[in-house]
């Protein structure tokens, strides 16, 4: 299996600095997260501080320390666990290091007699299917079977207790969890909040793409084929999506809403199995979240809540890995609070705080699903007859487009993604083969919001909403389509432009009726989306508004007063 290789030696004989000089270097935040864990201060023991440099600590790291030179920094993760970003001296790729219990303490020689111990129990243990009553009787069984005391095995009854100095029984008891209960090696970086995707390309290092860090190397290594192999057969089992030579290919759900991809077997892939693990995020990003970070400005924001208040269709549209579904789910918070919505999606990527929400998923032909596949066309379906005020597709890629355009055109708004890089290629695909919209139908889809990963002018990497395109209409004479560019990025000096101002469609013959403007004041609706773009800013910048759910609150309770 996996096993954790550190970038620097760890050799017992080695004098090693003393607590005691150790604490007198720490800052005080690192001293503190010392003194809560002992295995903590072990690892720093061990650090090669004279070539490095003593570590600083971040209780939360924030987005900025991405533009440090040098990273060498400590944050703490779930569960009480470390991660320290260890700096690359080479200058390829950063390590993630996951400091746990075990990451100093070598317990692989005593695992064997553990785990031949624990089979006695195996049938006990596998009937409890809730987390918290399994980890409770494996602490019981640990406690029954190892022990710190050398007198423990003495006496006339059986020898039969592991002696084990205190420092190897902590490890012991975190490491069978981890296995038993978690994810393995890989639980860790399941509780990293900091991780978007977790990639495993074969023999080697797992890759991390990291929110703060971008791409860094994990200390963890798989050292060859079979161990590769093994451990992708045990993450089928472990996620009861078995993988074979028959079918080598898995997608699913782990517990946490992460969506897990695996291969199997030399024969589809050439460097042999491998796995993809895209992080559930839980608590989505806030549309003042995204502001904050360059992805759109508070006009931007305040217009797009115009549409989505009002019901209008909406596709984000961009490429893989573009942030189209955090947009997305960003955006939901301007839905009605009292809307209806119905979600379909392939695995649950979707977010909504509403209360009146049912979500579907599709099902997949397979021996655990003796019923038959559901796909996403059948799900559509089915969803018009919920009455639904909103239906968000999480991403729409085949004749499901049919049954969406026709959601629209008997009035229920639909929210969805699609895999296209422009406006122009989004209504090719649409109207071409296999999903062959009639052209006619296209303006039912109103805005398209163009989502793009981008270089900017500095150098660096960032999302940016690229362009905010009002379909307008398809004239058949010259069989063009006429779309207005609301918004757009300046990717010269990273701002955007609003060419759409006393100029927009939607502003001015659909949002300026719907908010009761007459037809010769429609002009003022400009003052309004202003208006609600001051608003975005003042919770953001004076009230501090950032999280999701919170800000949901706030604009539920501003529209009950009437100030939306």
């Amino acid at each position: 299996m996996a096993r954790s290789l550190l970038p620097f030696t760890i050799d017992p004989k080695r004098p090693r600095i003393s607590t005691k000089e150790l604490r007198a270097q720490l800052s005080e935040p690192l001293r503190q997260a010392c003194d809560q864990s002992p295995f903590l201060t072990e690892y720093l023991r061990h650090l090669p501080i004279s070539e490095i440099g003593m570590p600083e600590y971040y209780e939360k790291p924030g987005r900025n320390l991405g533009d440090l030179k040098y990273r060498n920094l400590i944050y703490p993760i779930k569960e009480g666990l470390y991660v320290h970003i260890f700096p690359d001296t080479v200058g390829e790729r950063d390590q993630h290091i996951a400091i746990e219990p075990t990451v100093v303490v070598d317990v692989d020689h005593l695992m064997p007699q553990i785990e031949a111990k624990l089979v006695n129990w195996a049938e006990e243990i596998g009937r409890i299917e809730d987390k918290e009553e399994k980890k409770q009787l494996l602490l019981q069984i640990l406690d029954s079977i190892c022990t710190t005391d050398p007198n423990a095995n003495n006496g006339k009854r059986k020898a039969d207790k592991i002696l084990l100095s205190p420092t190897e029984l902590e490890a012991v008891r975190y490491r069978v969890l981890r296995d038993k209960i978690g994810l393995g090696v890989l639980q860790p970086l399941l509780l990293d909040p900091n991780i978007e995707d977790i990639s495993c390309s074969g023999v080697g290092p797992i890759f991390i793409e990291h929110k703060i860090f971008k791409s860094v190397q994990s200390s963890i290594n798989f050292m060859d084929h079979d161990d590769v192999d093994n451990f992708a057969v045990w993450l089928g089992e472990w996620i009861k999506h078995p993988v074979t030579v028959r079918n080598p290919l898995v997608d699913a759900v782990l517990p946490d809403g992460s969506r897990i991809n695996i291969v199997y077997g030399r024969e589809i892939s050439k460097r042999g199995s491998n796995f993809t693990i895209r992080k559930f995020s839980g608590t989505p990003i806030s549309i003042l979240e995204l502001v904050g970070f360059g992805s759109l400005n508070y006009l931007m924001a305040a217009y797009l809540s115009f549409m989505l208040e009002e019901g209008l269709n909406m596709f984000v549209v961009g490429a893989t890995a573009s942030g189209k579904t955090t947009l997305l789910n960003a955006l939901n918070t301007f839905i009605k609070p009292d809307a209806k919505i119905v979600t379909i999606e392939d695995t649950p990527e979707v977010y909504l705080p509403h209360k009146n929400w049912v979500q579907e998923v599709t099902r997949s032909m397979g021996a655990e699903n003796k019923g038959g596949e559901v796909g996403m066309f059948e799900l559509l379906k089915a969803a018009l007859r919920q009455r639904p005020d909103r239906i968000i597709v999480g991403e729409i890629r085949s004749i499901e487009a049919v049954v969406a355009f026709q959601a629209m055109q008997t009035g229920h708004g639909v929210i969805s993604t699609f895999h296209a890089s422009t406006v122009e290629k989004l209504i090719q695909r649409l109207t071409g083969d296999p999903i062959n919209i009639p052209k006619t139908y296209i303006d039912n889809l109103n805005l398209a919001v163009i989502q793009q990963a981008v270089r900017l002018p500095n150098g660096k990497g960032a999302r940016r909403v690229m362009s905010i395109n009002e379909i307008i209409g398809y004239d058949p004479v010259s069989e063009s389509f006429s779309f207005l560019e609301a918004f757009r990025w300046n990717a010269a000096n990273d701002t955007f432009e609003f060419p759409g101002y006393m100029n927009s469609y939607l502003l001015e013959n659909v949002i300026a009726i719907k908010r009761g403007i007459p037809p010769h004041r429609r002009k003022e609706v400009y003052n309004d989306l202003k208006r609600r773009a001051k608003i975005l800013e003042k919770l953001h910048k004076e009230k501090g508004v950032t999280d999701f759910n919170e800000l949901f609150q706030i604009l539920t309770e501003a529209r009950k007063q009437g100030l939306l």
